[in-house]
């Protein structure tokens, strides 16, 4: 049995559904849902902290002034940085263009925010982790532009001629 096929009907229950877990498709189902559903949570976070297309509000600065008062940074700055963060990483998460990255900085993040901003939302945070975990060992997979870049990239040279027949470039 190979990860592409399933066992006999027969099999026990257990062996079919471990080898269906195993196919291709799943991963790169899941980790589009990831993607997605983690980037909507940050993405909109981002949202509430600027006005227009992208001009930081001053309730974010106020926000980072008195609520989340992380340390070691000024509070104009953790602003701008989260702000902007909270738009690009998600966006590339999206797109699945370089997945593994955003997902350590959202990771980094959720950690920040645990540490210092709401330590009791734990298991708020442990799902984000969760999440932006499987994205970062497993990568955004085949439906992701990470996918299509590997793809291209492993194609044989000259494949992606259109139009000519490969005898006749010879």
């Amino acid at each position: 049995m190979n990860a592409t096929s399933l066992p006999p009907s027969n099999a026990p229950l257990g062996d079919r559904l471990a080898a269906f877990g195993r196919r291709a498709a799943w991963h790169d189902a899941l980790a589009l849902i990831d993607r997605v559903a983690i980037a909507a949570i940050f993405w909109q976070s981002g949202r509430t902290k600027v006005d227009g297309w992208f001009h930081i509000n001053d309730s974010a600065y106020e926000l980072f002034r008195t609520e989340y008062r992380l340390p070691l940074l000024p509070p104009e700055l953790a602003a701008q940085m989260a702000a902007t963060a909270e738009h690009v990483l998600p966006l590339l998460l999206v797109l699945g263009l370089f997945t593994r990255l955003p997902a350590l900085g959202l990771l980094g993040m959720t950690l920040v925010i645990q540490l210092f901003v709401y330590p009791s939302a734990w298991p708020t945070h442990l799902s984000w982790a969760g999440l932006l975990l499987y994205l970062l060992v497993h990568g955004g997979g085949r439906w992701s532009a990470d996918g299509w870049l590997q793809r291209r990239r492993s194609r044989p040279a000259g494949s992606g001629l259109r139009g000519v027949d490969h005898h006749e470039r010879h």
